[in-house]
């Protein structure tokens, strides 16, 4: 069992609670209401912003070239996903200086703040395991879901689904659970594994959260008009 095997088991409540969210069993049937899918892409691309800064510091604490270019990657992987928020956005009229402009839900804050946190406190496995969940969770999403996409090509959120679904994705992620295991090597002691552990399952319980953000700001959103 690999290592992030390993954290993904003792943390299995939190896991199924996040890949099982009802934001996202309403998003893969297509019932998942316009407001919610839309503040959360815009909550999501200023999370985006801020997961760009935890990978920069990621490529900052790298004590080898491997370690600098896994960095890069992440922070390269970031700034290009915010183009889908982009587009998607677009089309009801939402411009990035809007999204930008919008304030950060606590949600956003105390998710990215806390992989940000534990970058700067711990060493570069601690960083790594606290942004595993998302890149490695929305591929794993992405892959369930690629069969709904194929199945309805006019799904409401197909752009997203092909987003999460494609190669990239899961190469990313792929590369992300590779990275773990090897850092585990260099720095974790078994000794280690529960606190470890613990960021593991604090991160993917923020992602729990930022689903529910997005369903709570949908539902108060419903039927308000949209500022241009």
């Amino acid at each position: 069992m690999t290592l992030f095997d390993r954290l993904k088991t003792a943390a299995e409540p939190e896991w199924s609670a996040y890949t099982g969210h009802s934001f996202l069993r309403q998003l893969e049937d297509g019932t998942l209401p316009e407001a919610a899918f839309r503040n959360y892409l815009i909550q999501d691309y200023l999370f985006l912003i801020q997961f760009a800064r935890a990978y920069a510091l990621a490529a900052y604490k790298g004590r080898t070239l491997a370690d600098i270019t896994q960095g890069l990657r992440g922070l390269n992987a970031s700034v290009e996903e915010t183009e889908l928020h982009v587009r998607l956005c677009a089309a009801w009229g939402i411009s990035r200086e809007q999204m930008e402009a919008t304030p950060e839900h606590p949600a956003t804050v105390a998710y990215t703040r806390y992989v940000l946190d534990t970058g700067m406190r711990g060493d570069l496995l601690d960083l790594h395991v606290a942004l595993s969940p998302c890149v490695v969770g929305y591929a794993e999403i992405g892959a369930r879901l690629r069969p709904t996409l194929e199945a309805n090509p006019d799904h409401p959120y197909a752009e997203w689904i092909a987003e999460y679904s494609s190669e990239e994705s899961q190469q990313l992620a792929a590369e992300a659970t590779a990275a773990i295991d090897a850092l585990g090597e260099r720095f974790l002691p078994e000794a280690r594994f529960s606190e470890v552990a613990e960021t593991f399952a604090t991160a993917t319980r923020m992602e729990s959260a930022f689903w529910q953000m997005g369903l709570d700001l949908g539902a108060a959103d419903q039927g308000r008009p949209l500022a241009h």
